[in-house]
């Protein structure tokens, strides 16, 4: 992205303050407190973090800046004054919180890690992992040419957006992982520090061995010597430097011992600048340097398998996680036949270690049939899940019929599973709260069209990888969601979507199905609006001289957005009627005294040193209506049903679902599967745990208790955490156990 000219659209203080007085936001009944520990950032002119108007003109000031007609030489005053107008729409709609963009948007946009890091404003990628060329890219490893393929390169391209907050879906189906050459050499690695770094007694302790003692009797022109700068892209290339020494392709000078030198890092606790959180130190990464280097030493003479790519991509994954803020997102991809790939998290010792990692999921076709085995593993385990690749590449939608090679470039998913995505492509999504949005009276198709707009200017971001810019450029692709869809069609409509069942029989094999018959209001409400994000998208591309985006819409899990605005996620029912929220904090959080004074209920938490749980009673919109259902009550066929309508009519990228089951329900996995498998492009299951966990982040209580808890809360926290820090807050607050999505599986921020 081009430097800002004198034209860039701001919004003045005395619009925000007109919106302030006419608007007030949505929250939720944790929202503020999700918000404040969540996305406000430290503002260090002022010595306190953002308020929530100041957060949303920097994300609606960063994104609409990213318009490329605002960096032309000669700026056009007519689209200055467009924008502007644009601008102050979309303020009035983020802020009122009908509609937010990605928790990656609300926390990175219009900030200066923006701008040297495009990337951060996507929250997830996805990368095949096969030897690929790093092309020219802001990562390229001095022993390579930018068109040389390298095993190291998805590698080092999951690492990198794994270290920068995103999420990654990687696939080692049997056709990538039969592109990876032998494994030619045996290398001899070692790690060494200098006495002066304040890692040197703990790195000692990983494995490393003292710089001044390996000097004695070494010299470094003798081997593959690299020291790392304290930089990501430091950890990043050492890793390559480890794996393409293993291939002779890779290492032309021949040499087996391999030096890193850790003397630089930073140590632990100490502040990351720009994405934010406190580093690890070392000793995570040299950690996973051994593990990998041991793993392909054990395949000298051999190819890796999709287990082992998928543990190199797992200890990749526990690396990033380690001693800072970041949840490492992961989705591993494997063939549907490889059993290996299916039952690798039963080595339970190897679970905990590092498989833990990743999500894994089975790429099928519609005319995979084999759905017993993966539903037993589904019962037993949660795992695996379904991507259907050849519905993504042949349909949008499915009431539009067979597109064939729509997205025939298709290979993979982000993690959660909404967003079918090339190789090198990230998902690009802005959310909806329609029950919200009508309650404050917009138009539907107007809000919608605002997200489109916001999530197609995501598009011209600059981004550090050539893999992801060619992709990104050709595809366009966006993904406009919604959120509290069950909250919205109960009070729009009166009803849930699916209104009954009508006999049927399966297409191809005859057997007896369960049609769901399907509100043909929502259906008509639904179509209508998908079709207007599919014109906004037609009308801008044509504005900014670029192609139209190959798909528009998805339902993602949402999750601690959702919390925001205090709607269901996504396309899910509420967890419960009426439920006990958990959220953690670091112990030293100024958040705790503020929620303890008003009366909520705060605890040690029972698993992890130095943090706090805080509970929060919980009134699901519409809980006493007589068509109101819960994940605890709804059945396993409503929830295939929803996805499958969201799909039909909605999604032209996917939906992601993941469907709770109960014990005695587990015997219609398989046949549901099969039923949707020409309709449903992602799908996944776990069963519906309840409150038989310690401290769970949700609780299912009755009305009553809810009431009781309700009563012992008094005060308003924001308004008490202002008195008590005289309008300030602390620096460096660390969040714990937040995510973007409901079942985990994306990025904190």
């Amino acid at each position: 992205m081009q430097a800002m000219k004198l034209s860039s659209v701001s919004l003045s203080d005395e619009f925000r303050k007109q919106v302030k007085e006419e608007v007030t936001p949505h929250w939720g009944e944790l929202g503020w407190v999700t918000y404040k520990r969540t996305y406000a950032r430290w503002l260090p002119e002022k010595g306190r973090t953002e308020n929530w108007d100041e957060t949303v003109k920097r994300v609606v000031e960063g994104n609409i800046n990213l318009d490329p007609r605002l960096h032309e030489d000669n700026v056009d005053p007519q689209v200055v004054d467009d924008l502007t107008e644009e601008a102050k729409k979309l303020y009035k709609l983020i802020y009122g919180l009908s509609a937010t963009p990605s928790g990656r948007n609300l926390w990175i946009s219009g900030t200066s890690y923006q701008d040297r890091n495009g990337d951060a404003l996507n929250n997830c990628w996805f990368i095949a992992v096969r030897p690929q060329s790093y092309g020219h890219s802001h990562i390229l490893p001095e022993y390579l040419q930018p068109d040389t393929p390298a095993v190291s390169m998805p590698y080092s391209f999951m690492f990198d957006q794994l270290m920068k907050g995103g999420g990654v879906g990687f696939s080692v189906t049997k056709d990538n992982i039969h592109k990876i050459p032998l494994v030619d050499k045996k290398i001899d690695l070692k790690v060494i520090i200098d006495k002066d770094s304040k890692s040197y007694q703990d790195s000692l302790d990983m494995g490393a061995t003292d710089k001044d003692e390996w000097l004695k009797n070494h010299s470094i022109k003798d081997v593959r010597y690299y020291r790392l700068p304290d930089t990501r892209e430091g950890w990043v290339v050492a890793n390559a430097h480890l794996i393409d020494m293993h291939f002779n392709g890779t290492n032309a000078d021949g040499k087996t011992d391999l030096v890193l030198d850790m003397s630089d890092i930073r140590e632990r606790g100490a502040k990351i600048k720009g994405f934010g959180g406190t580093a690890s130190g070392p000793m995570p990464l040299i950690e996973m340097l051994i593990d990998i280097n041991s793993l392909l030493n054990s395949r000298v003479g051999r190819h890796l398998s999709s287990v082992d790519a998928t543990d190199i991509g797992n200890l990749i994954g526990k690396t990033v996680v380690a001693g800072n803020v970041r949840r490492s997102a992961e989705l591993a991809l494997g063939s549907a036949d490889d059993e290996d790939f299916i039952t690798m998290k039963q080595d339970k010792d190897k679970l905990y270690h590092h498989r833990w990692a990743s999500n894994n999921s089975v790429a099928v076709d519609s005319e995979f049939d084999n759905y017993g085995p993966v539903a037993d593993s589904i019962q037993h385990n949660g795992e695996p899940g379904i991507v259907n690749l050849e519905l993504s590449k042949n349909y949008g939608r499915k009431i539009d019929g067979l597109q064939k090679d729509i997205d025939a470039n298709v290979e993979g998913t982000n993690p959660c599973g909404e967003i079918s995505l090339a190789n090198g492509e990230p998902c690009n999504l802005f959310e909806v709260f329609p029950y919200v949005a009508s309650q404050q009276g917009w138009d539907l198709d107007e809000a919608f069209t605002l997200g489109t707009r916001f999530s197609k200017r995501v598009t011209f971001s600059n981004y550090d990888w050539e893999v992801s810019r060619n992709v990104i450029e050709n595809n366009r692709r966006i993904g406009i969601s919604m959120s509290g869809i069950q909250d919205w069609i109960l009070a729009k409509f009166g009803n849930r979507v699916v209104t009954g069942y009508e006999d049927a029989k399966d297409p191809e094999t005859g057997e007896a199905i369960k049609k769901p018959i399907y509100d043909p209001r929502v259906v008509k409400e639904v179509d209508g609006l998908y079709k207007a994000v599919v014109r906004a998208d037609k009308d801008y591309s044509d504005a900014l001289g670029c192609k139209p985006s190959i798909k528009h819409t998805t339902v993602k899990p949402s999750g601690t957005v959702a919390k925001l605005a205090g709607v269901s996620e996504g396309m899910h029912f509420h967890y419960a009627g009426y439920l006990i929220q958990r959220i953690r904090f670091q112990d030293s959080d100024p958040l705790l005294p503020a929620l303890k004074a008003c009366g909520y209920h705060v605890e040690p938490d029972v698993y992890t040193k130095s943090t706090m749980v805080a509970e929060f009673p919980i009134r699901a919109s519409h809980a006493d209506s007589e068509n109101f259902a819960s994940a605890g009550n709804v059945s396993i066929a409503e929830q295939f049903a929803t996805q499958a309508f969201l799909q039909t009519y909605w999604s032209d990228n996917a939906v992601s679902c993941t469907v709770t089951f109960q014990p005695d329900e587990g015997d219609q996995i398989a046949p549901l599967m099969r039923q949707y498998r020409f309709t449903t492009k992602s799908t996944s299951l776990l069963p519906y745990v309840g409150n038989e966990f310690k401290q769970a982040p949700k609780e299912p209580i009755d009305e009553k208790t809810y009431e009781d808890k309700v009563m012992e809360i008094h005060g308003d926290v924001a308004t008490v955490f202002a008195k008590q820090n005289d309008n300030h807050d602390k620096k460096g607050i660390e969040l714990v156990d937040q995510t973007d999505c409901a079942g985990g599986a994306c990025p904190v921020k």
